[in-house]
């Protein structure tokens, strides 16, 4: 099985590309715990929330450094609550297990006027897995995130695609990063703790090819 560190850092190419899942899929694989360090839209409930009831029942959640009711960019939804996020001051949570880490949107979201959620990552000195999926101009966003992360000197984990299988673009994505393609998960309507389960059961397997 690929050795993973004890932070992994899920990162995507976009927003409302299925990192939320896939952060719950991978704690139920590796029975990790779980951190959304910024949150926006909480009013809906948060990803925190949505992990909790989806993974394995004594999941450790820690809590968000900073959790705002707009589900909009954070720094927008910081300056709407009258505060600003400063990115010095978000602690990474001390564990002794596996720890997954959710990033907001992709890697140049702001988190304020001058930092942006790629600054994370580097302080943090964490590897990142990037998640995928197919639709037009996925291909570009995928390489430019690779790309950017690999400038500024995070190892990439390797790649996770979601949904349905797009095997010319993955061929593609994958040969011009060179990195490996971690899991797949597969498209669903709706998702439900058998659906996690089950999906984790097939990632544990994945990873144990590397």
């Amino acid at each position: 099985m690929i050795a993973l560190p004890k932070r992994i850092f899920v990162t995507g190419i976009d927003t409302n590309i299925g990192k939320t899942v896939i952060s719950a899929i991978l704690c139920e694989a590796l029975k990790a715990d779980y951190w959304k360090p910024v949150q926006s839209g909480s009013v809906e409930g948060t990803d925190s929330d949505f992990v909790r009831r989806h993974c394995f029942e004594n999941i450790v959640i820690h809590p968000s450094a900073y959790c705002f009711k707009e589900p909009v960019s954070p720094h927008l939804a910081a300056k709407k609550e009258n505060t600003r996020i400063e990115p010095d001051k978000i602690k990474i949570p001390q564990t002794k297990n596996t720890l997954v880490i959710e990033g907001a949107g992709g890697i140049m979201v702001p988190l304020n006027d001058e930092s942006v959620i790629l600054d994370l990552i580097v302080d943090w000195e964490t590897p990142a897995i990037v998640v995928s999926k197919n639709y037009l101009g996925s291909i570009n966003h995928t390489i430019l995130t690779c790309e950017m992360l690999n400038a500024a000197g995070v190892e990439i984990l390797g790649i996770i695609f979601n949904g349905e299988p797009t095997p010319s673009s993955e061929e593609y994505i994958l040969n011009y990063t060179n990195l490996p393609m971690l899991g797949r998960i597969e498209q669903t309507e709706k998702v439900e703790r058998k659906f996690i389960q089950t999906q984790a059961e097939k990632l544990r397997k994945q990873l144990e090819m590397f």
